[in-house]
């Protein structure tokens, strides 16, 4: 893709419980957590910003409240704030907030997704790689040796044209997706009323074979409990070294 075509508009999920990360987010938004001085939610944001997003919707559920407020005054990027008075889950969270995400490709991040740039620029790169004849999602993928954070047994396979498909069960696969995404909103013309996940869409774009992933070149934290928090702070604090190389 072009530059002149790059997405303009992004959204960040920011609504969910965060059940893992108890007890910290039994006062806290996961969003909200720190991470070297800074909340989960603004290192997204620094990086939108940085790329020239010009506005970013953010949702809000789970002590919602505390998002609103974090977000006053906030203008780089411009964000816009989709309440919900319950939650919608991902997909539906996206889809309420289609009125202000217009009828071009977005990005779509995990409220708690946390990724440093490679050699270049992380959105750059993905949007560079996207091809809206080809795809209709694609999602910015880990190779299971870099991950910092405990993770299962991975998410997708990816070929070597970037088609991903879902793990078989009891298999292990060779990527993580990070919670960083571009979709392209005709996705959502048939979706569900209501709260649903984004699963829901991927799953439908790999049956269409729309479904694709993009290797990211720098460290990514998995955020899911505590642990994972403490682990992070640590890998900031030695200026993210990895034990596995990024070549």
């Amino acid at each position: 893709m072009t530059e002149a075509a790059f997405p303009t508009r992004a959204m960040v999920l920011a609504a969910g419980r965060g059940q893992r990360m108890r007890p910290l987010t039994d006062t806290c938004p996961k969003p909200l957590l720190p991470v070297a001085g800074r909340a989960i939610l603004d290192h997204s944001l620094d990086k939108l910003a940085a790329f020239g997003i010009e506005a970013v919707v953010v949702n809000c559920s789970y002590l919602g409240a505390q998002i609103i407020d974090h977000l006053v005054g906030r203008d780089v990027p411009p964000v816009i704030l989709s309440p919900e008075d319950s939650p919608l889950e991902t997909g539906g969270g996206v889809r309420n907030a289609l009125d202000h995400l217009g009828d071009a490709p977005f990005f779509v991040i995990n409220g708690d997704s946390l990724w440093i740039d490679g050699v270049k620029d992380t959105l750059h790169r993905l949007a560079t790689a996207w091809d809206p004849e080809r795809m209709d999602i694609q999602l910015l993928m880990q190779s299971m040796a870099r991950v910092v954070g405990e993770t299962a047994r991975g998410d997708f396979l990816m070929d070597g044209d970037g088609r991903l498909t879902r793990r078989p069960e009891q298999e292990m696969a060779s990527f993580c997706y990070t919670g960083v995404s571009i979709v392209h909103p005709r996705v959502f013309a048939d979706c569900p009323d209501g709260a649903f996940s984004m699963n829901l869409l991927y799953d439908r774009a790999e049956a269409a074979g729309r479904l694709f992933g993009w290797a990211h070149d720098g460290p990514w934290y998995h955020l899911s409990n505590p642990d994972d928090l403490t682990r992070a702070e640590a890998m900031f604090a030695r200026g993210h070294r990895l034990d596995t190389p990024y070549l």
